[in-house]
């Protein structure tokens, strides 16, 4: 533990942090204040900008602040005006404001997403090889516990105190962890930006392809999107398929929001732990393996029917090395930026992993009523070979980066 990694942990409770603050928390103070529910669902779309964050990642790859250097500059601003924005939110009303509550709404995503791309690439910049792994686990760490703070407790305080105060404690949390950015320390090689902004959106591509090649480069990309098509499958159909063995929508509920986040802040933690001793690729292996094992489970759960015993031990280990696969697929992503264009590369990469996630389990609903419960489970332990297929590939193309 050094700067760089504790860092890490409080930076990724500060990029956590404005996520549900438009989303989940804010869905149920607008329910409280008895918002239409088709209103509701249209503010969905105030987190666009966080799948958009590499149209303006260029920007910020070109240009230095005056104060704190190029990356942490942009952290220092980014969460001020977080901060200022929430503050802004917890003045709106859902019932007479709502076209004000939009606008910040949409703000504060803005502010959020350019946030996580500064951060993201501070780290890719800053942590050496041997510490990504641990740093990057442990960002993921702050990030869910950040989420936890933003979603539970924040509905367990407005219960007790108005909306308004929540956001405006909330505003005020994000404030103080402008402590973490200062904390923080600076890139031992400073970096040269790009000299003009076309080159900051042209070079990032041809460098991504020229330091690994084209195979080597298709390699990385398939490799992010594919690597967690498993359990992906196995998220999007475990509500649906839980229901349909009888289990009650509180019991579902129970499992998959109490025990199921504290197993995904548990697997975050897990992870951090092993790649401090596991190298990269042995880490992506391991948790590659566990993700898939997921699958049969559940597979054993189709056959077992309604067992509260099976179905807390399938959806705990299913969100538990979701955690430890989403922080060693964070890391690798870090491992294959380059630092002169971090923020760029960076956004792309984890906007193709997000962005990945639909596609890939678009068709799982149609699969899972034409083969059944069990075979769809199998199913979704052979969506986690080509992932497993495409590491070592992936792996030699970063190793080919780092010899040229």
């Amino acid at each position: 533990m050094n700067r760089r990694i504790l860092a890490c942990l409080v930076l990724g409770l500060s990029s956590g942090l404005p996520l549900n603050l438009t989303q989940k928390t804010l869905q149920a103070w607008m329910s409280s204040e008895h918002v239409d529910l088709r209103t509701i669902g249209l503010f969905s779309l105030a987190s666009l900008p966080y799948s958009l964050k590499f149209l303006w990642a260029p920007f910020l790859d070109r240009f230095c602040p005056p104060w704190l250097g190029r990356r942490r500059g942009w952290i220092l601003a980014a969460q001020v005006l977080i901060a200022l924005a929430v503050a802004a939110l917890s003045c709106c009303d859902p019932r007479t404001g709502l076209q004000a509550v939009a606008v910040v709404c949409v703000l504060v995503a803005f502010l959020s997403s350019s946030q996580d791309i500064a951060i993201d690439a501070w780290r890719v910049d800053t942590l050496p090889e041997r510490e990504v792994g641990t740093g990057t686990a442990l960002h993921v760490l702050g990030y869910r516990l950040s989420l936890l703070v933003t979603g539970s407790l924040a509905l367990l305080l407005a219960d007790r105190i108005s909306w308004h105060y929540v956001y405006l404690g909330l505003g005020g949390l994000q404030l103080l962890l402008v402590a973490g950015t200062l904390f923080a320390p600076e890139p031992e090689v400073v970096q040269t930006p790009p000299r003009t902004l076309t080159e900051s959106v042209i070079e990032p591509f041809r460098a991504f392809v020229a330091h690994r090649g084209l195979s080597g480069a298709l390699s990385v990309l398939l490799f992010v999107a594919l690597f967690k098509w498993g359990v992906y499958l196995v998220s999007a159909m475990s509500t649906p398929f839980l229901l349909s063995l009888g289990f009650h929508q509180s019991d579902v509920g129970t499992v998959l929001g109490g025990a199921g986040l504290l197993a995904t802040i548990a697997g975050t933690a897990a992870g951090a732990a092993a790649m401090a001793w596991l190298p990269l690729g042995g880490a992506l292996g391991l948790f590659g393996i566990a993700q898939a094992i997921c699958g049969l489970l559940f597979w054993h759960l189709s056959h077992m029917g309604m067992h509260y015993g099976w179905m807390t031990a399938a959806v705990v280990s299913e969100n538990f090395f979701i955690g430890m696969g989403t922080a060693a697929l964070v890391a690798f992503i870090t491992r294959a930026c380059q630092a002169r264009f971090s923020a760029t590369q960076f956004a792309l990469l984890s906007s193709l992993m997000a962005a990945s996630r639909d596609p890939l389990t678009a068709p799982s609903g149609f699969v899972a009523r034409a083969v059944g419960w069990p075979h769809f489970f199998l199913l979704t332990l052979a969506a986690s070979i080509p992932g497993l297929l495409l590491l070592p590939l992936a792996l030699r193309a970063l190793r080919r980066e780092d010899n040229s």
